[in-house]
C-alpha cells in the first residue's frame, strides 16, 4: 500500500512538472492554446483528484484512532476541552467540504467549451453579507465557548479544599512539590538550590517546613488539583495529554493551571481505547522482542528544551481520594528530606 501510494506522488510529480515546463513554453509546441478536448480531460482528472483527496482524508481519520488520545478525558474540565475541540473540527470539516467540493466540481461544470462564455459579476452586496455574518457569528460562539473553558481551567476559587502542588522543570527532569498541612506552599527560587534543595525552596520560610517533595506525580480522584509551574532553565512546557492540559514554565515566574482528575489509572486501563492502543503497542514490541508495554499517565514536556526532551516525563499515578492520603501521609516532609 505504502508502495503505491510514492508511486502515485511521483507519478503526480513528473506530470505537474511537465505541466510547468509547457507553462514557461519550453517545449516546441506551435499552439499551446487548450483544446476542448484537453479541458474536458482536465476537468475529469480534477473529479478523479477530488475522489482521492477525500478518500485519503477519511482513510486516515478512520486508521488514525488507534494512535489518538482515548475518547474520554481523564479530567473534569477536560470534557469542555473535548466539546470545544469536537465542535471546532465538525465545523472545520463541513466547510472544508463544502468549500472543496464546490472548487473540484465547478472546474469541472464550468471547463472549457466552445462557444461557452463565462459569467461573472464585479461585486454582491449579499454574497459578501452573508459570508461575513456568518463566520462573525460563529467565530464569537466559539471565543465565547473557549473564554469560559479557559476561566473553568484556570479559575480555583469556588474549589473546596483544592490540593495545591508545585510542578518543577529542568533539563530534562521533572519534580513535585505537594503543599503540606497548612496546604501552601512555600517559596522558592533558583538562588536557593543547593545540594539536596533541588527545587530551590526558601527553607526559611515557614510553610516549606511541611512540603512533600516527589519524583512521582500522585493525583487524588474527585478533588480539584491546582498546580504552580516553575522552570529553572529553560521554557519548558508541562503536558498532560489524558487530562487535557498543557501549560508553559517560564524561568522568573510562576505559571498555574487547575484540573480535577475523574479516572484513576486503573480505571483507565480498563478503557477499550487504551487497551487497543496497548494491545497494537505490544505487538510492535515484541516483534522488536521488547517487554509488554503498561499504560500509565504521563507528565510530558511539550517544548523542544534540548537534546534529551523527548526522555522528559513523570509518571502519574491517580488514585482514590484516601488511597492518596495514605500515601502523602507516609511521604518525608521536605525538612526531614533535606536534614
Amino acid at each position: 500500500m505504502n508502495a503505491l501510494f510514492f508511486i502515485l506522488i511521483f507519478i503526480a510529480l513528473i506530470v505537474a512538472c511537465w505541466q510547468f515546463v509547457k507553462i514557461l513554453g519550453l517545449t516546441k509546441v506551435k499552439d499551446a492554446t487548450a483544446t476542448e478536448k484537453e479541458n474536458n480531460i482536465n476537468g475529469w482528472l480534477m473529479l478523479g483528484l477530488m475522489v482521492f483527496i477525500y478518500g485519503l482524508m477519511l482513510t486516515s481519520m478512520f486508521r488514525g484512532r488507534d494512535v489518538l488520545l482515548p475518547r474520554l478525558s481523564a479530567s473534569l474540565e477536560g470534557h469542555h476541552i473535548d466539546n470545544l475541540f469536537i465542535i471546532t473540527m465538525c465545523l472545520i470539516f463541513t466547510v472544508q467540504f463544502i468549500t472543496q467540493f464546490l472548487i473540484y466540481y465547478f472546474t469541472f461544470k464550468y471547463r472549457g467549451i466552445k462557444g461557452r462564455k463565462a459569467i461573472f459579476f464585479a461585486d454582491s452586496a449579499k454574497l459578501e453579507f452573508i459570508w461575513t455574518i456568518i463566520p462573525a457569528i460563529v467565530l464569537t460562539g466559539l471565543i465565547g465557548y473557549g473564554l469560559w473553558t479557559w476561566n473553568d481551567v484556570m479559575d480555583s476559587s469556588d474549589a473546596e479544599n483544592p490540593l495545591v502542588i508545585e510542578i518543577y522543570a529542568k533539563q530534562f527532569q521533572w519534580e513535585a512539590r505537594y503543599a503540606g498541612n497548612d496546604n501552601t506552599l512555600g517559596q522558592g527560587n533558583v538562588r536557593y538550590i543547593k545540594g539536596k534543595n533541588t527545587m530551590g525552596v526558601n527553607l526559611k520560610d515557614s510553610y516549606a517546613l511541611d512540603d512533600v517533595p516527589s519524583r512521582v506525580l500522585y493525583l487524588p480522584k474527585g478533588r480539584k488539583v491546582v498546580f504552580n509551574f516553575r522552570s529553572q532553565d529553560v521554557i519548558h512546557s508541562a503536558y498532560m495529554p489524558h487530562f487535557r492540559a498543557q501549560m508553559n514554565c517560564v524561568p522568573g515566574m510562576t505559571t498555574h493551571f487547575a484540573f480535577t482528575p475523574t479516572v484513576t489509572t486503573v480505571e483507565m486501563r480498563k478503557n477499550e481505547d487504551i487497551i487497543t492502543k496497548v494491545n497494537n503497542i505490544n505487538v510492535l514490541r515484541k516483534e522488536k522482542g521488547e517487554d509488554p508495554y503498561t499504560f500509565d499517565y504521563l507528565l510530558l514536556c511539550n517544548k523542544i528544551c534540548g537534546s534529551s526532551h523527548y526522555n522528559m516525563q513523570m509518571k502519574i499515578v491517580v488514585v482514590e481520594e484516601s488511597e492518596f492520603n495514605d500515601w502523602l501521609a507516609s511521604q518525608k516532609t521536605l525538612a526531614q528530606v533535606l536534614n
